[in-house]
């Protein structure tokens, strides 16, 4: 079960971007919207659950939450989001999802094709490379006791756990899973540093320092446009190239 997870490195930089760039209160807003309108009341949607998370995370007033929620169901007028996800590539022939909450869709598509255009990608069709992505929870922490963490993580039916070669450990979860993972985790004193249901590609595309220059400058743009909600890809770039970037 030790190993590296190409998840962390990607995932860490991006955490430092996200506290850097913060994600705005609008986007959140948006997910809440979405999730409380398709999955219904918080005890039977764990969309709503881990996105109320995030929000809370991001210090969102509790008030704020509640309205949003009223509005996924219906109970506040607000607008009509739809969630629309975009595929297509990025240099070195990487592969790329881009998923979107969107109240105008031509807007956002031509948002989404100027940034691959100018960043040397291109979009493409429906499902071109969402097959190489599987949905999978990731709950993550700094050095911590192994043993304990492995224990209580496998009997809650965890499917596997990684120890980094930095020492961060990280679990692997199915998405139905994720929440029971966690909270017994969590109930055992175990607080993780990060933890989220993510797309993982089944393999991954080495760039070197020029090439993942370039392509961060596509995943920053991609993820800056207020559209975006998440940006998945399969690059894998090393510590050393992450380091100087």
């Amino acid at each position: 079960m030790a190993g590296h997870s190409k998840w962390h490195n990607i995932q860490h930089r991006k955490g430092a971007q996200d506290a850097k760039r913060g994600k705005t209160f609008t986007k959140l807003i948006k997910e809440i919207v979405i999730a409380a309108k398709t999955g219904g009341a918080i005890e039977n949607n764990p969309s709503l659950r881990m996105v109320i998370d995030k929000a809370l995370a991001a210090n969102m007033k509790r008030d704020t939450i509640e309205n949003a929620v009223k509005r996924g169901s219906g109970d506040l007028d607000g607008d009509n989001y739809e969630e629309i996800r975009y595929e297509g590539y990025g240099l070195g022939g990487t592969a790329i999802m881009v998923d979107c909450l969107s109240d105008n869709r031509n807007r956002t598509v031509s948002d989404v094709r100027h940034a691959f255009s100018k960043h040397g990608g291109n979009l493409d069709t429906d499902g071109s490379v969402s097959y190489l992505f599987t949905k999978q929870g990731f709950i993550s922490f700094e050095a911590s006791d192994e043993d304990q963490i492995m224990e209580i993580a496998l009997d809650a039916g965890a499917q596997d756990i990684i120890t980094n070669n930095n020492g961060c450990i990280d679990v692997i979860t199915t998405p139905e899973d994720f929440f029971t993972i966690k909270d017994a985790l969590t109930t055992a004193g175990l607080e993780p540093n990060h933890a989220e249901v993510t797309m993982e590609p089944a393999s991954r595309v080495e760039l070197n320092l020029a090439t993942a220059e370039k392509f961060m400058k596509l995943i920053d743009h991609l993820e800056d446009l207020d559209d975006t909600q998440e940006v998945y890809h399969n690059a894998d770039i090393s510590d050393e190239v992450m380091s100087q970037l």
